[in-house]
């Protein structure tokens, strides 16, 4: 008997059956709108002020609402391996990363970007 089997017979012993759990309906999560990847005019900018001589690169003019631009932030860390965050309609990414910026919000569909 492997794990699974064990888990699940383990629930079976306490009265619960997965097999009768609800579905979760896909219709329920709405898809992000991209509306805002034609409308954005994107401008890419290195920093150093404020941060005790490091490096940040800016990427501001987004016209998306606050939980896209979390998830579009989310995706470009993952993408670059490095750290970053949010504020209002910007994203902070740490480092000189203009050229690999560009390139990947390129790809993702963003159509009037500025270095």
């Amino acid at each position: 008997m492997d794990w699974k089997e064990a888990l699940l017979a383990q629930s079976r012993a306490m009265g619960i059956d997965p097999a009768d759990a609800p579905a979760e309906e896909a219709s329920e999560v709405s898809a992000p709108s991209t509306e805002y990847l034609s409308t954005s005019k994107l401008h890419l900018i290195m920093e150093r002020k404020g941060r005790a001589g490091k490096t940040a690169t800016i990427i501001e003019g987004f016209t998306c609402t606050p939980a896209e631009l979390k998830d579009i932030a989310t995706r470009l860390k993952q993408r670059l391996g490095t750290g970053g965050s949010t504020r209002g309609s910007e994203i902070l990414i740490q480092g000189d990363r203009r050229a690999d910026l560009y390139d990947i919000l390129k790809e993702m569909g963003f159509k009037h970007i500025s270095k």
